[in-house]
């Protein structure tokens, strides 16, 4: 629950805080918004005292005769000079000459004067004109004459057609207030609801983001955190390789996760996220008692791995001795010392990193298996980035910071791009780089990225691994490969491995790139299948055009909507989130079973 339940909350978070910023920012306005222009002190008239009431008007009596309909209440009083009585009906007000019980007509002419007197700037009158209704005199219900002044700040007066009365005084300020004023209030419409449903929801929304925050807060925190680790009893942690040799036991304090208990002792397990349970690489399996499968593991590891017990190390709490398995083995706590012999840009923003291992490289670097390679505490400055000359107008496009840093040192996760077997012991890397986030520079570019980017010919490394287990399946089922962005270099390793031992199956694979430009290997994938008649190979481009598609939508239209055998067929997919999440889905939707989906998640 609790992923899902952090997901609503992101959400709602989003729109309740960004309705709370509009909500801050409108009230700011309008408290810095000067009262007397809102109002137009400066160009109403000030109020003329009204004569004596004459003593020759006609009774209440005769104006009550001359009116329309059955008047409610009666009042005396002026328009402009003129004495008059108002007479209020369910129909309106009528105005009667208190001199001769004459129904007066509020007309045109009537509501320029009134408007003129009641005016004090320096403005020209223009003609007036008849409204029905209009949001600036929402508070009153009768028809209004409005009355433009032509001064600096765009003056309206509004008369009553049945009163006379003026109504309201307009003005370019207020407006600019009443602007702020619907935002604050969240009514859209008339301006005046302080209980519309916006608001309603908004509080509600506001409730539940407060209740929920609480929740995932007291979620996020374990009784032993709160308790110093020295205090706490000791357990042991026994860490086997899948095999089943023993490898190291370690002493752990109860309550400690299994990541954070191996990584005191130097066991540094993949991880992209530094155990923030959103990366799901840490995967480890106990050998008995794995206990209930947490909201985490649910979201990041497969029904059939929780089955045996796999858990993510991260969220996996010691609380009594545990044995556990874990991929890779004594490599985990194995450093290896490379040269970079080569760099190749095969794309703008995908490097060939060719490294010459201290020790060749033996059969456990298998195609489909990934390095995690350190990256030191850096500082370096922009141009420590390089790239050929040829990448000029595509670097320059990005928004990079001036210096780039790296505040402690990290691992960073890089699978195979060609099997070892070719590459004479050596091994090749496929980085992208990250240039984060460009639009407001929140996030900088990615750290191993760009340690990655600034590597030459001679420069040494440090790396661990082999790590994996993305790999073939060794049967001779037909294959198909879906890739994109770095998802290529074990795509491509694998599929090299297959043709190289014989495998005469039939292999497709589809690759997903903006454009040509943007795609790696195209020559190279384009012999292979000049080459093995077996192997087929299919770029899809999603850049802007009418024939832009995404790499899974193609391959579903093209191949997999028209395949007489879906069941038949083994999956290996590898690329970003958002492609490898609605692959899968699509495949899903086709009823391919799980069991022949492999995939490779880089969860970044």
């Amino acid at each position: 629950m609790t992923p899902w339940m952090r997901t609503l909350h992101k959400w709602v978070g989003l729109i309740v805080g960004l309705q709370f910023m509009v909500w801050l920012g409108s009230g700011l306005m309008m408290s810095l918004l000067d009262p007397e222009k809102i109002e137009g002190s400066a160009q109403r008239a000030e109020a003329v005292a009204n004569p004596a009431w004459p003593s020759t008007t006609v009774s209440a009596s005769v104006a009550l005769a001359a009116a329309k309909g059955e008047a409610a209440t009666l009042d005396s009083g002026w328009l402009l000079q003129q004495p008059v009585y108002r007479l209020q009906s369910p129909e309106g007000t009528e105005v009667i000459d208190a001199r001769d019980g004459k129904r007066i007509a509020i007309d045109a002419a009537v509501a320029a004067k009134v408007a003129q007197a009641a005016y004090a700037g320096d403005g020209e009158a223009a003609a007036p004109q008849y409204l029905q209704k209009t949001l600036e005199t929402r508070a009153n219900p009768d028809p209004v004459w409005r009355v433009d002044f032509s001064d600096g700040q765009d003056t309206s007066i509004y008369v009553s057609a049945h009163s006379g009365q003026v109504m309201e005084h307009r003005n370019a300020t207020w407006r600019l207030f009443d602007i702020f004023w619907m935002l604050h209030i969240m009514d859209y419409s008339s301006r005046v609801n302080f209980n519309n449903p916006l608001v309603v929801g908004m509080g509600i929304g506001g409730l539940w983001l407060a209740l929920t925050g609480v929740w995932l807060l007291i979620a996020s925190f374990h009784l032993q955190e709160f308790i110093p680790r020295r205090w706490r009893s000791r357990r042991q942690l026994m860490v086997y390789a899948p095999g089943g040799a023993h490898l190291r036991t370690v002493e752990v304090a109860n309550g400690d996760s299994v990541y954070v208990a191996l990584a005191r002792e130097g066991i540094q397990l993949p991880s992209n996220c530094g155990g923030g349970q959103s990366c799901g690489l840490c995967e480890v399996r106990v050998r008995t008692g794995a206990g209930k499968a947490t909201a985490a593991d649910r979201a990041h590891v497969p029904e059939a791995k929780r089955k045996v017990g796999c858990r993510l190390a991260c969220n996996l709490q010691v609380d009594d001795d545990i044995e556990i398995e874990v991929a890779g083995g004594a490599s985990l706590w194995t450093e290896h010392w490379a040269r970079v012999e080569k760099v190749v840009a095969v794309t703008p923003f995908l490097r060939e990193i060719h490294l010459r291992p201290e020790q060749a490289a033996d059969t456990q670097f298998q195609p489909g298996c990934y390095l995690q390679l350190h990256v030191p505490e850096y500082e370096l400055p922009r141009s420590a980035v390089w790239h050929p000359a040829e990448h000029d107008e595509d670097w320059k496009a990005l928004s990079l910071p001036a210096t780039l840093q790296n505040k402690a040192a990290v691992r960073r996760s890089y699978s195979l791009a060609t099997p070892v077997s070719n590459a004479d012991g050596g091994l090749v890397l496929l980085v992208r780089f990250s240039p984060g986030w460009q639009e407001n520079r929140k996030h900088p570019p990615g750290k191993g990225s760009s340690y990655a980017y600034t590597l030459r010919e001679g420069d040494r490394v440090r790396y661990s691994g082999p790590f994996g287990d993305f790999a073939l399946s060794g049967s001779e089922r037909e294959k198909i490969f879906i890739g994109a962005g770095a998802g290529m270099a074990p795509l491509r390793a694998l599929i090299q491995q297959r043709l190289d031992e014989g495998g005469g199956e039939r292999i497709h694979y589809w690759y997903g790139a903006r454009g040509e430009r943007d795609c790696p290997y195209v020559e190279q994938m384009q012999e292979l299948a000049h080459e093995h008649a077996n192997f087929s190979w299919h770029p899809v481009w999603s850049g802007q055009g009418s024939d832009a598609r995404r790499v899974h939508e193609a391959m579903h239209e093209d191949l997999l909507k028209q395949h007489p055998d879906l069941a038949g067929c083994e999956f290996y997919l590898c690329g970003p989130p958002a492609m490898l999440a609605a692959t899968r889905q699509l495949l899903r939707k086709l009823g391919v079973a799980d069991e022949r989906v492999a995939f490779d998640d880089f969860k970044i």
